[in-house]
């Protein structure tokens, strides 16, 4: 009798899309995309949470959907993070934000 391994589900992540920030840009946009994660400069300083804010402000202005639709699931303290879209999947998303660079 042959047991079949169960498939792992999916992970909290997996529906999430990689974003690299670069804080203290002139100014704020999406500039393309960079082993595999969007590249996103940010005018704001990464303190106190100012540059995570305005990373979810961005997005939502340049996908047009509520600031409250996107979450960072990881890296709110790094530079390379995890970001998450509801109602979106990650393909859709990434074709949007590559549009705007």
């Amino acid at each position: 009798m042959s047991r079949h391994k169960p498939r792992p589900g999916p992970t909290p992540s997996s529906d999430a899309i990689d974003v690299r920030v670069i804080p203290r840009a002139g100014r704020s946009g999406i500039a393309g995309e960079r082993d595999g994660a969007i590249v996103v400069r940010l005018a704001a300083a990464p303190v106190e949470g100012a540059a995570n804010a305005e990373l979810i402000d961005l997005l939502a202005r340049t996908l047009r959907v509520p600031k409250r639709d996107i979450s960072i699931v990881s890296g709110e303290r790094s530079r390379s993070k995890r970001v998450r879209v509801a109602g979106m999947n990650p393909a859709a998303v990434i074709a949007c934000l590559a549009g705007a660079s």
